[in-house]
């Protein structure tokens, strides 16, 4: 073990931990907070002594929205504790535990390592998912190390999820909500909206990001019925762009902010959501100024992120412009379409895409909104994942939705392939369908998140 990680070699990894954890899988998975429930009450109750918690729910956008929100609420000088999954290189960055007066960090490797051993010994061997363990180990150290708020993303769905134990957010969010997960979630956008709002509770806060009306509608319904105080984006509180700047608008007044450097339009829609979710949170020290400083600070890995250095841009061919996004469903898609359309309308470059995507997932769906953008799709099957959905499977799509397509073996291979075309000028290069695959890419370009 890296002595960086604060773990002596002869330790127990946390990896080890978490691979033990796998036999503990329940045979018959039943949709209830039964076992985490149990699992918190044997180690304390950490739950109920977490700092002011915000909720967040959604299909895209959840981590961007805790991005703005932490950055803001760091710009106040307040210590943020966060929660997020899934991690894209290492486990670590699932859990961040905050700092006052300086961002919070990634736990370390034995503060990790002794909290999944607390929990696996209270667990005694009993039937637990590996998200329900981890939850609870995370609680634990939220519990132990005192802040000032707590963002919570939940992992699938809402209403039966692992983090959903809160009786009393601060403010529970949801972003925008699309199909996603249908096996687990319902075969529609309004059943999977209700799951999500399963994070509502009654006289608190519900926040709801600006989608479409029927999405709101059932949305706003559902916080109703369970008494919750809706706050609904388009109708509480305004969000968009007028002559570079972002701005903001609620029962609160205006305000007129920098523009997130979080490329695209999708993410004023974010950035909205966050303002609203810790406006209606009310937490103590959050002013305008640390809204307006925060907001420009927020990055979020893999969410068209420009690869400016790294081991892959060194592959790309001079002057190219190298970027990677994790979304991996249509309406992910349509986003990052719209902001290579926006970026194109700018600085024009031809556009390559290197996709991977999982087999769970709607390839062709995610293919369509790229169609009008470019011809040139290189395929990859995500390295190290038995559900990648193979690479000459994802280049018969792109090929049946009109674009040129070939196969790479790896990433690096695909970047070469680009390399040796004859472009026109240097091209725009999209690596994208899977935070697996981004995942990947950062580890290979040696930038993973900090």
């Amino acid at each position: 073990m890296d002595a960086r990680d604060g773990l002596p070699a002869a330790g127990e990894s946390s990896g080890a931990l978490i691979a033990r954890f796998l036999g503990l899988h329940p045979r018959a998975i039943d949709l209830s907070l039964d076992r985490i429930l149990r699992l918190l009450e044997r180690l304390g109750a950490p739950h109920t002594r977490l700092p002011p918690v915000i909720h967040v729910a959604g299909t895209n956008g959840k981590g961007s929205t805790i991005a703005f929100m932490r950055a803001m609420l760091e710009a106040a000088g307040l210590a943020v504790h966060v929660y997020t999954s899934p991690h894209l290189v290492r486990f670590h960055e699932r859990i961040r535990l905050g700092r006052r007066g300086a961002p919070g960090r990634f736990v370390d490797e034995a503060t990790l390592v002794e909290a999944l051993r607390a929990c696996e010994e209270a667990n005694a061997g009993d039937p637990v998912t590996v998200f329900e363990i981890t939850t609870a180990a995370a609680f634990r150290l939220f519990a132990d190390h005192p802040a000032d708020a707590l963002l919570l993303e939940v992992g699938l769905g809402g209403r039966f999820d692992a983090t959903n134990v809160i009786d009393r957010p601060a403010a529970a969010v949801v972003t925008p909500v699309s199909l996603d997960h249908a096996d687990f979630l319902g075969a529609d956008v309004r059943a999977i909206a209700r799951e999500k709002a399963g994070v509502f509770r009654r006289g608190r806060p519900a926040v709801i990001a600006s989608q479409s009306h029927e999405t709101s509608r059932e949305l706003e319904e559902a916080a109703l019925r369970v008494g919750a105080r809706p706050v609904v984006g388009g109708q509480d509180f305004h969000a968009r762009e007028e002559n570079g700047r972002l701005i903001y608008e609620d029962a609160h007044g205006l305000l007129d902010l920098p523009l997130p450097r979080l490329v695209g339009r999708h993410q004023h829609v974010n950035a909205g959501a966050a303002i609203a979710a810790l406006r209606a949170a009310a937490l103590p020290g959050l002013d305008e100024t640390a809204i307006e400083r925060g907001l420009p600070q927020a990055a979020w890995p893999a969410r068209m992120q420009r690869l400016r250095a790294g081991r892959l841009l060194a592959l790309a061919p001079p002057g190219a412009e190298l970027w990677l996004d994790g979304g991996h469903n249509p309406d992910g898609a349509r986003a990052v379409a719209a902001a290579l359309a926006d970026l194109e309308e700018r600085s024009p470059a031809p556009l390559a895409l290197v996709v991977g995507m999982l087999a769970t997932k709607d390839s062709a769906g995610f293919l369509a909104p790229f169609a009008g953008l470019t011809r040139d799709v290189i395929a990859v099957t995500i390295p190290g994942q038995e559900a990648a959905r193979p690479a000459a499977e994802v280049a018969q799509l792109a090929l049946a939705a009109g674009m040129r397509a070939e196969t790479a073996a790896s990433i690096e291979a695909a970047l070469t392939a680009v390399s040796r075309r004859a472009w026109p000028r240097p091209p725009r290069i999209l690596i994208a369908g899977s935070l697996y695959l981004a995942g990947a890419v950062l580890a290979a370009n040696g930038t993973p998140p900090e």
